[in-house]
């Protein structure tokens, strides 16, 4: 089954009075790589977050982001270490004897001072609000995956009618190739007709003329290879695995049979078709870039 790489989707959840909300957005990359940002409340579980995430996502890059929110804590998470603010007073107070400054120590000038107010680490988010964001990453990420999938069916459509063209030219090239024979021929009689005319001709120079004749005008093995690849690119593409390397390794055996034909094939319209196939085969390169 081809998967794509890109999608988009946002869910949230609620239960015991916490609400988690997540927003993912996929790109294509080579490898799984996942950009996260959570609350400082759930710092702690992030591996469990990207864990679940590896359940469900095999490649590409994922931008996730977090909230979690309690509706019965007003200021949530947040605490006020007085000790040390009170320690800081001291020190300013001190500080401003010393230096002969006036004025008053005022709330403003220990709020420079930020580690007076300091949020949860995680270590004591209850189990209710951690199942509560689990559900909705879970959720989230498979609506992400159904939207993928729906993307990639619309990709393996598009690649299998193109598979059809280059089947198409293929069947042009080989006719066209066959049809060279004949005029191949006579052009090898009118040099034989030369070389007996001058006295040039032997056995040696006459093999190797019909072993160039042959060799410039049959391009049926490449052309074989070639739909070989197409048969199993369109076995790939319904394959319930990911195909994105496959595809690509075939892509490359396209190429390069491709090249070979050009290459073997003097003659202006294969060479056109050669052209063309290249062009069909670098626009289905681009196309599984974007397949997971």
């Amino acid at each position: 089954m081809i998967i794509s790489m890109t999608g988009y989707a946002r869910g949230e959840n609620h239960r015991g009075g916490y609400s988690a909300a997540v927003e993912v957005r996929s790109l294509n990359h080579r490898f799984l790589d996942i950009m996260l940002r959570l609350p400082k409340s759930l710092g702690n579980f992030e591996q469990q977050v990207k864990e679940i995430i590896r359940q469900k996502v095999g490649r590409g890059r994922l931008n996730i982001a977090i909230t979690l929110t309690d509706a019965n804590d007003t200021n949530p998470g947040l605490h006020v270490d007085e000790e040390l603010a009170r320690s800081y007073k001291v020190m300013l107070e001190s500080l401003q004897q010393k230096l002969g400054l006036k004025g008053e120590i005022t709330l403003d000038h220990l709020l420079q001072f930020s580690d007076i107010l300091n949020v949860e680490n995680g270590t004591t988010l209850p189990e209710e609000a951690w199942q509560c964001v689990e559900q909705a990453l879970r959720s989230t990420l498979d609506e992400l995956n159904a939207m993928r999938e729906r993307e990639g069916q619309e990709m393996a459509n598009d690649m299998r009618r193109r598979i059809e063209v280059l089947q198409e030219k293929l069947s042009r090239i080989e006719a066209r190739s066959k049809q060279r024979g004949p005029e191949e021929f006579v052009k090898l009689q009118k040099r034989l007709r030369g070389m007996v005319d001058s006295h040039e001709l032997d056995a040696s120079r006459l093999e190797l003329e019909l072993a160039l004749l042959a060799d410039r005008v049959d391009v049926t093995e490449e052309c074989i290879r070639f739909r070989s690849h197409n048969t199993l690119f369109l076995e790939a593409l319904a394959h319930q695995e990911s195909a994105g390397r496959k595809l690509n390794f075939l892509l490359q055996e396209m190429n390069r049979e491709a090249n070979t034909i050009g290459a073997k094939a003097s003659d202006a319209e294969i060479a056109h078709l050669v052209i063309e196939l290249k062009e069909d085969v670098e626009r289905l390169r681009e196309q599984i870039q974007n397949i997971e």
